[in-house]
């Protein structure tokens, strides 16, 4: 299933959440939504599952209009969420039961939902025992088997792996890359763990303060090595129309990306003069990134912040 999202905005009070976003997912395939704490993800998540109201924008999924057909579009999508969605007086088997419930399963429906979500989590030994008694990993497992109950064709992650250990990560990594795989479900995983998001997606969206600063195929972001990167300190709508005529380079937010070839030269000459004649001032120069967590940084010019 598509996901698309049209100028989107949301504020709460006087702080503006999500400035402008537009994104369109690709379907089938796994987008890695990164972005230090507090930078929209889970906004951004919530929004797209109809669970919190956008400001402006839009927001299409599979053509359905979110606005309209929520109710349609929610029975066809799935959240996992940071915080365990469960009740901990419960048992593993009971929470399946009461979620798969729910959703209108019952019978041999309910088991054969029940069955398949055990198994993806792979909590045969632990369906008699109350949640909370459950270990950090196996709690972020039952969470995503209960988020997969209703075999959803579009699957919301929101930082999944959040205070578990590297055995229990790397199963839940493994579990969801296969759930993308022999399914074919649209994945979008949010995480501000640059390791996961590089190893796990096959798109990445960079977020930060609320907009999206880079969105394109991991191969091509990590193919970067070569190209320069000039980080702009703002970025003029009279700019913006003449970069955009500049061959061989890419204009994304505040950032203008060039590759290395044998024209580099020349280019960077006349984008010197050009920005001169604009009054835009250059805040940084990169001359190539060698993984995603150099791009990020150069693109958010800060560390990973702490909520």
């Amino acid at each position: 299933m598509t996901i698309r999202v049209d100028h989107l905005f949301k504020s709460y009070g006087a702080n503006l959440v999500l400035d402008d976003v537009s994104l369109d997912f690709r379907a089938g395939a796994i987008t890695g939504l990164l972005g230090p704490n507090g930078a929209g993800k889970t906004t951004l998540v919530s929004i797209l599952m109809g669970i919190i109201a956008k400001d402006r924008g839009r927001v299409l999924i599979d053509g359905l209009d979110l606005d309209r057909d929520r109710d349609r579009i929610q029975a066809r999508a799935s959240i996992v969420p940071q915080s365990f969605a469960f009740y901990p007086t419960l048992t593993t088997r009971e929470n399946l039961e009461y979620f798969g419930a729910l959703y209108g399963f019952k019978g041999r429906r309910l088991e054969t939902r029940m069955d398949a979500a055990i198994d993806a989590g792979s909590l045969q030994s632990f369906l008699g025992k109350r949640a909370a008694e459950l270990s950090g990993g196996m709690k972020r497992r039952l969470n995503l088997a209960i988020g997969l109950l209703n075999e959803p064709a579009i699957l919301y992650l929101d930082e999944p792996t959040v205070g578990v250990d590297a055995q229990s990560r790397s199963y839940l990594l493994e579990r969801i890359d296969r759930i993308n795989r022999e399914r074919g479900t649209t994945i979008l995983y949010a995480s501000h763990y640059m390791e996961e998001i590089e190893q796990i997606s096959q798109d990445i969206a960079i977020i930060d303060a609320g907009r999206i600063i880079l969105h394109d195929r991991k191969e091509d972001i990590l193919a970067r090595r070569g190209a320069v990167t000039l980080t702009l300190d703002r970025l003029p709508g009279t700019l913006k129309e003449a970069l955009e005529r500049v061959a061989g380079l890419r204009v994304e937010a505040e950032t203008l990306v060039l590759d290395r070839n044998e024209d580099l030269n020349r280019t960077l000459a006349g984008l010197f003069d050009l920005l001169a004649r604009h009054g835009a001032e250059v805040r940084a120069l990169n001359w190539g990134n060698g993984h995603l967590e150099a791009l990020f940084l150069e693109l958010t010019e800060r560390t990973l912040r702490d909520e």
